[in-house]
């Protein structure tokens, strides 16, 4: 079977970017083992401004805008919501981050994304000050994701199996299991650093953990950054992440794990008490050594394609980046040079 694009992993890129090319009346198929996939640990967590420092991230103008364009078109298509517009409370811990965000307050390119500084309310310790963030929420990567395999599946555009490189044949023609694609995209996630033509690129994966639970009481419905991060989901049901561990690469929890994410809540919101953990879960991030994606044609193959690396920010930079590469795939518009694999070539 002749098709225009075959996508290896089911996760946001391989998804979004599935979407985008069929949209785009190309021939695709999208083939995933339905096991790993850190897109559904994930929080969607989406924050133009982040760091000790409180740095926009890189691209955030372009990258905003095109993700909640993207993310609306997306709901209207299957009258569902997938993204949550949330305020983001950023607890200042101490003098440093309140002079550094006070700075950023008075720099006009920052005030798109920040909106004050105002005193801790009385159950959020540990703080010298509360900045309000603005154009930030989250995204629900669970049903956007579930939806969109339901789709693929509806349009015969969706394998469930287990890609072995070396069933892949690069010639006489590109080849796997007799689908012939023009091009192979690769959107595999941290399984990545063991695919052989792409070994080259600098992955730093990690591996995070975060706990979904229900409060006694009330919480409060905003979304709270102190370190770790807190998303509410209902009047008591919230998410708390997420750990950062380059050493255990695996999706197993652990207890030093939930006891980390617990104890920095408790620390800064007291008042919050479990009454019962829902789910703990571990996903494997692909972060990048320059913190930027992998994105581009294998120099020396080009019918091979990377699309990954997006880490903790895929939420944002996913919609903007799947657009930017259809149209090199389908115009040779230049990929930016930030995020184009060619800078990492041997």
């Amino acid at each position: 079977m002749k098709i225009d694009y075959l996508i290896i992993g089911q996760g946001l890129a391989g998804s979004l970017l599935a979407w985008e090319l069929l949209q785009r009346n190309k021939k695709v198929i999208i083939v995933d083992n339905s096991k790993e996939n850190a897109s559904l640990v994930a929080a969607g967590l989406i924050n133009p401004v982040t760091g000790m420092r409180f740095v926009k991230s890189t691209n955030v103008d372009q990258l905003l805008p095109a993700a909640i364009s993207y993310y609306h078109q997306l709901s209207q298509h299957f009258q569902q919501t997938f993204y949550v517009e949330k305020t983001l409370l950023r607890i200042l811990r101490n003098d440093k981050e309140l002079l550094a965000c006070q700075k950023r307050l008075n720099q006009p390119e920052y005030l798109t994304y920040l909106s004050e500084i105002t005193a801790a309310s009385a159950n959020i310790c540990l703080t010298t000050g509360v900045l309000k963030q603005k154009q930030t929420g989250y995204l629900l990567t669970k049903p956007l994701l579930t939806t969109l395999k339901e789709y693929f599946i509806s349009v015969n555009a969706y394998v469930n199996a287990e890609v072995h490189y070396q069933e892949i044949e690069l010639s006489p023609v590109l080849n796997w299991r007799n689908i012939k694609p023009q091009q192979i995209i690769f959107c595999e996630g941290h399984h990545a650093t063991k695919n052989p033509w792409f070994s080259w690129l600098p992955f730093q994966p990690v591996k995070g953990e975060i706990i979904t639970a229900n409060a006694t009481c009330q919480i409060p419905q905003n979304i709270l950054n102190y370190g770790h991060w807190f998303i509410p989901l209902d009047s008591r049901q919230f998410r708390t992440g997420a750990t950062f561990d380059r050493e255990n690469l695996d999706t197993s929890i652990t207890t030093k794990a939930k006891k980390t994410l617990l104890t920095s809540l408790k620390q800064i919101h007291p008042g919050i008490t479990i009454e019962r953990i829902i789910n703990q879960q571990a996903g494997i991030r692909p972060t990048t050594l320059d913190k930027q994606p992998f994105i581009g044609r294998h120099p020396l193959h080009p019918e091979l394609v990377m699309f990954n690396g997006f880490g903790a920010k895929g939420s944002l930079q996913i919609p903007w980046y799947c657009q930017c590469l259809a149209a090199n795939l389908l115009n040779n518009v230049p990929i930016p040079d930030s995020s184009n694999i060619l800078r990492y070539a041997l």
